[in-house]
């Protein structure tokens, strides 16, 4: 299930970094992913493909908001962007763009969920999402940090139809029906996501987490670079070494070392 060429409805299927510098953040991610990169047409922003075995796997945008923080955002893939429109407000969200056009690729939405988070959702044109995942150097799994995990829970399961399940002190967001993942992981093949809880003072946020084939190697390479190790490497049973990172933009990501 590492290459995929489509996704169902409800299942995240994208992340892209925002950066306000993206020539200088594919340079970074090149360097630590070993990425194949492309850049996207010169009548637009900055935009950058990164593929691996020339398959896609994330792509480097434009932060559109000039003071904006870089960040790693998700998108997650839905039938109907305009019924998704609905569904968030409905279910006590906030729309902040209805739909970007990128037809023939496909259609955005950006909305900011009850306890703060921001997300996105993707009406796939000819691009369905990521065509290498659980790989690494390619992106794994989306992880919402908030401390209003009852509130995250209602808001996901109206918009998406995701349940959870109790996984230790995290909570697992599960898609019943979806068949995704690898045969051989810790958690059921119908997870999507994962929760986990934060300070009550910490804001609510979606962070991404990118398998890699060394974490010591990468986390000596990250500060080669010029990012920074926020935490580890450390532990993170059932099977992995983790650590969090943040590239020089600022933008946070965590690098997880499946351990055979």
């Amino acid at each position: 299930m590492s290459e995929r060429d489509t996704y169902p409805a409800g299942v995240p299927c994208w992340v892209t970094n925002l950066q306000h510098d993206v020539p200088a953040a594919t340079s970074f991610y090149q360097e630590l992913f070993g990425w194949e990169t492309e850049s996207g047409p010169g009548d637009v922003a900055p935009y950058a493909l990164g593929r691996v075995r020339g398959r896609d796997v994330a792509g480097i945008g434009t932060m559109p908001d000039p003071v904006a923080a870089p960040t790693w955002v998700m998108e997650v893939r839905v039938d109907d962007l305009a019924v998704t429109v609905d569904a968030v407000r409905r279910a006590g969200g906030t729309v902040l763009q209805e739909e970007v056009d990128y037809m023939p690729v496909g259609k955005l939405g950006v909305f900011v969920d009850p306890v703060g988070a921001t997300f996105c959702a993707w009406e796939a044109g000819d691009r369905e999402g990521a065509q290498l995942v659980n790989e690494p150097s390619a992106w794994s799994m989306s992880a919402l940090q908030t401390a209003h995990t009852d509130r995250a829970a209602q808001f996901y399961g109206e918009v998406f139809g995701w349940e959870t399940e109790a996984f230790g002190p995290a909570t697992m967001f599960r898609l019943p029906g979806y068949v995704g993942g690898e045969p051989s992981q810790p958690v059921p093949r119908d997870v999507v996501a994962v929760m986990v809880p934060a300070a009550p003072d910490a804001p609510s946020a979606w962070g991404v987490d990118f398998w890699i084939d060394d974490v010591e190697r990468a986390v000596a390479e990250v500060r080669r670079l010029g990012g920074s190790v926020l935490a580890g490497p450390y532990d993170a049973p059932p099977s992995f070494s983790q650590a969090v990172v943040a590239d020089p933009g600022g933008a946070v990501l965590s690098l997880s070392q499946l351990k055979r």
